[in-house]
């Protein structure tokens, strides 16, 4: 079985698929593994790196492409590539289906099985593979840092000869693995730290890490089967906002992370909220990509708001690139492992597999994913 990894052309990722450890890991259980040359170059790790690993190095992106049998990405593959793909091919990366209809019918037309990372269910024999939770750790982290370096002041108190220099207090809306990976790192920094989410199962979490949690009464909220905050009504949208204008008033950092998968990330911080906050704070958006969950960010790009400094830079995890490929790669792995025959050295797919079930889109000339298939048809 031929697996096949090309080069990521995305503007901005600086992550790669699959680093040389997991291509020896994959090559030892019998899979012929070709890179395009120049792949792992981002995080400095060049082809005399891969071919050490086992791996043979391609100059035709189009010719490896056609003859394999996996294909592995982060990013989706371009539109206009789906016709390299050979019909039965099994296409592995980041996808994000429900925006994404052009690229569904282009696989449903190609007989490809399309496998979306981000639909890995959130399960504990599922828990090596989740993407999502790997990659959001490290936006967390990125977020705190940058935002570290924007603000003008220390996070830490400090007694010096002049007086008591007060802790920063960073705000952190939404306690998923990104919010809780922020909340460690802020404290980590010094801050004093203070933390909402929807879902009051984690307020043991949040109060673990040393942060204080809010409380706000949004009537019933919970969680999703796969542990995902549900979609709040726009009444209870408003009554959050209102409740923590107050709290964003008081921060001098404030992180948002809330993103609901397949949807419009929620409007939390409007410019009203921003205008009541203090000039030099800092607010990171890290649903900037999703549509963003402060009025005004602009995705992709650092803006000033009546004083206030809005980042909303995409792909946090890539900067934090060799990391990012690492868990990634490992992922990866791991998925593939899991349905791999030892005796027919080839990846199996087990269409009655919970796994499976969640995360395959596409498979033979027709869309997989239940979910899908209740939005599109």
């Amino acid at each position: 079985m031929k697996i096949a990894v090309p080069k990521e052309y995305h503007t901005g990722e600086t992550r790669v698929p699959l680093i040389p450890g997991d291509v020896k890991a994959l090559i030892e259980k019998g899979a012929t593994l070709e890179i395009e040359s120049g792949m792992g170059e981002p995080i400095e790790y060049y082809d005399t790196d891969y071919i050490a690993a086992g791996a043979k190095v391609a100059s035709d992106r189009k010719s490896l492409i056609t003859s394999a049998d996996i294909i592995l990405r982060i990013r989706k593959s371009p539109l206009e590539e789906i016709k390299w793909f050979r019909q039965g091919a099994l296409h592995i990366s980041y996808f994000d289906p429900f925006a994404e209809k052009k690229l569904l019918d282009a696989f449903v037309s190609q007989g490809i099985s399309a496998v979306s990372m981000e639909m890995i269910p959130r399960t504990t024999r599922a828990q090596s593979m989740d993407v999502l939770s790997s990659q959001a750790s490290l936006a967390g982290y990125v977020a705190v840092i940058l935002a570290a370096e924007r603000l003008r002041k220390i996070f830490p108190m400090m007694m010096t000869p002049s007086g008591t220099i007060a802790p920063a207090k960073v705000f952190v809306i939404g306690a998923g693995v990104a919010g809780l990976q922020a909340i460690a790192t802020a404290r980590r920094l010094g801050a004093r730290v203070e933390a909402f989410d929807t879902r009051p199962v984690v307020e043991e979490e949040v109060r673990s890490l040393g942060a204080r949690f809010i409380k706000i009464d949004l009537g019933e909220t919970g969680q999703t089967a796969d542990g995902y905050a549900k979609a709040l009504t726009d009444q209870q949208l408003e009554i959050q906002r209102q409740a923590m204008t107050g709290h964003c008033a008081g921060a001098d950092i404030v992180i948002t992370t809330a993103q609901v998968f397949g949807k419009k990330a929620p409007l939390i911080i409007t410019k009203e909220m921003i205008a009541a906050m203090k000039k030099g704070s800092v607010v990171v958006d890290l649903a900037a990509e999703g549509g963003g969950n402060v009025e005004g960010v602009v995705a992709g790009e650092e803006t000033i708001i009546q004083g206030v400094r809005i980042m909303g830079f995409e792909n946090m995890p890539g900067r934090v690139a060799v990391h990012a490929s690492q868990m990634y790669s490992r992922n990866l792995l791991n998925f593939i492992l899991e349905y791999w025959d030892d005796e027919k050295k080839v990846m199996e797919l087990q269409l009655d597999d919970e796994i499976i079930q969640g995360c395959l889109v596409t498979h033979k000339h027709e869309i997989f994913s239940r979910t899908l298939k209740e939005i599109m048809t």
